[in-house]
């Protein structure tokens, strides 16, 4: 998945400094809390986090009711812990925006 140039152009380059890829043990205590949300494709994790962060609800509710972002079900995690899966993740507190890195 490409990274939206935009966000860097709307004052949110910080987010894109701040992700990283990260393998699923390094996330588990996160999700733990409950505070680990899912992106699927095609949204870009980034743009989540952006509209996560400027606390735009109805963005994020029109995602939601796509089935686009969710938080992470424990299918998910076994899904990682089985794959040893590298996930895209940025925070938002409390939040941890996630998405599955298939660059690899």
């Amino acid at each position: 998945m490409e990274r939206d140039e935009r966000l860097d152009d709307q004052g949110f380059g910080d987010l894109a400094n701040a992700s990283g890829d990260l393998r699923w043990p390094l996330l588990e205590r996160h999700f733990a809390r409950g505070v680990v949300v899912v992106v699927l494709s095609p949204l870009d994790f980034l743009a989540v986090a952006k509209v996560m962060a400027q606390n735009d609800a109805d963005a994020l509710a029109a995602w939601m009711a796509a089935g686009l972002v969710r938080k992470a079900t424990d299918e998910d995690a076994k899904s990682w812990a089985d794959q040893d899966a590298l996930l895209n993740a940025v925070v938002v507190a409390p939040w941890v925006v996630v998405q599955m890195n298939h660059s690899t």
